[in-house]
C-alpha cells in the first residue's frame, strides 16, 4: 500500500528570470490536476520557459497525461517552451505507447525538450 504522501501531487514553482521551474512529487492522477495546471497556465503571461521536473514523480494516469498535453497546448498558445525533466520509466512508456513521445519531441539526456 502507498504511504500517504505518495497518493497525492505535491508541487514547488521557483522562478529565475523569465524561466519557472516545477518539481513535482507524488502521483499525477485525477484528482490531482487541476491545481498544477491552474498554477502553471498563470506563469506564462510573464515566462518564456517552463521547465517540469519529474524526478519525484511515482505515478501518471490518464488524467495526468492529458494534464501535461493540455500544459503543451498552453505553452505554445503563449509562444513559451515547455520542457519536461527526468521522465520515470512508467510517464516513459506511457508516452511511447500513446504516441505522444514523438508528438512532444526528441528525448534528450535531461528529458523532453517540448516546442
Amino acid at each position: 500500500m502507498p504511504e500517504e504522501s505518495e497518493k497525492v501531487l505535491v508541487f514547488q514553482i521557483e522562478r529565475s528570470g523569465d524561466t519557472a521551474v516545477v518539481k513535482c512529487r507524488g502521483r499525477l492522477v485525477a484528482g490531482t490536476t487541476e491545481e498544477l495546471y491552474r498554477e502553471v497556465k498563470n506563469l506564462l503571461p510573464q515566462t518564456k520557459s517552463v521547465v517540469v521536473d519529474l524526478a519525484e514523480l511515482t505515478y501518471v494516469d490518464s488524467t495526468g497525461l492529458g494534464t501535461l498535453v493540455r500544459l503543451y497546448a498552453a505553452t505554445r498558445q503563449a509562444g513559451c517552451e515547455l520542457k519536461l525533466l527526468h521522465l520515470g520509466k512508467q510517464l516513459r512508456n506511457l508516452l511511447k505507447l500513446t504516441n505522444l513521445l514523438s508528438v512532444f519531441g526528441q528525448v534528450e539526456d535531461q528529458g523532453i525538450n517540448i516546442a
